[in-house]
């Protein structure tokens, strides 16, 4: 372990990183470490805005429109309104994750 890291980072976390990625340096080792956890992070989000869109058979924004303008049944119930916050975080993250991997190439 480089000497410049071993006063901040755990020995036991910098052996998980590194035998993680299978890089010895810890700073690429960490680079590697986080692109993999933003690209599981934006798939997990993706999959999520999936699953939703093919429940209601409209993408997130068309949903939305439909939801206030009244065309969507039982809009105000419980399930609606919970996969209505649900999607729309997923969606939210699905950018955010987005730049920032954007960020890191």
């Amino acid at each position: 372990m480089n000497s410049m890291y071993t006063d901040i980072i755990p020995k036991p976390l910098y052996q998980v990183l590194s035998d993680l990625t299978q890089e010895p340096r810890f700073e690429i080792a960490l680079s590697v470490a986080i692109k993999d956890l933003l690209r599981l992070k934006l798939k997990e989000a993706r999959e999520q805005v999936a699953l939703f869109e093919q429940r209601y058979q409209l993408n997130f924004s068309a949903f939305k429109v439909a939801w206030e303008d009244g065309y969507i049944a039982n809009a105000h119930s419980y399930q609606v309104e919970r996969d209505y916050w649900e999607w729309e975080a997923a969606v939210t993250d699905t950018a955010r994750l987005q730049q920032m991997v954007e960020r890191l190439l």
